[in-house]
């Protein structure tokens, strides 16, 4: 009895020790990432290469669900919701982040951003790490990407837009941000802030005469089929960033952390490259296929607005908004 007493307390610890040298697999870590527009959108499709790139690069610890179509937050409300812990990750163009962090406005203010070189060189460098941080430290949430850059593109019902007298009283539909608010009316149009929810119903029954977006979201919300005139300005940039919550942030390792950064950054770069000769391509097919009518007006009038919009936003919004202006314009030198 002894012996077979022996045996089984030698079995016993044989097996806690096999047990405590074996190493322990991370559980599978998944994140849910939402977005507003169809799953075939601009959003999607950023959402599809980050999805692969974090699955490889984590070795796939972290699997990656995209939730399109308003799926588990609206874009609205989707930052909120990042900060309460609730949604794991979100795309959330730049305007719908300023009600959130207002420094974000920075990006949307009217040609802000002298040319392609210039915006890449304020996203991809210190600047863009600077708002990263802020980011981050003002709201808990993290900024991945600031991903692929987009110049909006205007589309109206009433007429074709060949000078800013033309804006003259259209209605419309501008998200809440108070810079595209003010550099609406600045143009002399009557803006309407509207959720993005909202507008497709709102341009399709008219409530509102016309509206922005990057081009590409023209042709994935069919915009073509109920507004006839593309107008192109390239007043303001459409960014799509890539944010994560602190709550999912927390629940990587370190080195899981660094991949799913890595997954992001090598993402955006990559979206980038895939719609960087896109802008042109779409806007031929809005017109050949779409049925579209472009102008192309005489900026001369919307940028002397703008810069009135710009320096009446630095001076409201104080230093800090200020001197990060100042950093993007050096960015230009």
């Amino acid at each position: 009895m002894k012996q077979f007493r022996n045996t089984v307390i030698a079995s016993a610890l044989f097996g806690a020790i096999a047990l405590s040298s074996t190493p322990v697999l991370a559980a599978d870590i998944t994140m849910n990432l939402g977005f507003g527009a169809p799953e075939e959108s601009l959003y999607g499709r950023f959402g599809k290469i980050f999805e692969a790139k974090a699955e490889e690069y984590t070795k796939g610890a972290v699997d990656v669900k995209l939730r399109c179509c308003n799926q588990i937050s609206s874009e609205d409300e989707g930052f909120k919701a990042m900060q309460l812990g609730t949604v794991d990750g979100f795309f959330i163009t730049a305007n719908n982040v300023s009600p959130h962090w207002p420094l974000m406005d920075v990006t949307v203010l009217p040609y802000i951003f002298q040319n392609d070189k210039h915006l890449e060189k304020v996203v991809d460098g210190e600047v863009g790490d600077f708002m990263k941080k802020k980011l981050q430290e003002d709201t808990s949430v993290h900024l991945l990407s600031f991903g692929p850059a987009l110049y909006r593109d205007f589309y109206n019902s009433k007429r074709a837009i060949n000078t800013m007298a033309d804006m003259d009283g259209l209605k419309i539909r501008t998200p809440k941000n108070e810079v595209m608010l003010a550099t609406f009316s600045a143009f002399g149009a009557n803006p309407v802030p509207l959720a993005w929810s909202e507008t497709p119903t709102a341009l399709q029954t008219g409530t509102v005469d016309g509206g922005d977006n990057g081009t590409s979201f023209i042709k994935d919300m069919k915009f073509y089929e109920f507004e006839p005139h593309l107008v192109i300005l390239e007043h303001f940039v459409a960014m799509a960033p890539l944010f994560a919550s602190d709550n999912f942030m927390k629940r990587l390792s370190d080195e899981q952390r660094e991949q799913i950064q890595k997954a992001a950054t090598d993402a955006g770069l990559e979206m980038r490259k895939q719609v960087l000769n896109e802008t042109e391509e779409v806007r031929n097919w809005l017109v050949k296929e779409g049925g579209m009518k472009m102008t192309r007006p005489d900026k001369t009038d919307f940028v002397k607005a703008a810069k009135g919009v710009q320096n009446e936003f630095a001076e409201k919004r104080g230093e800090g908004f200020v001197e990060l202006v100042k950093k993007i314009q050096a960015a230009a030198e």
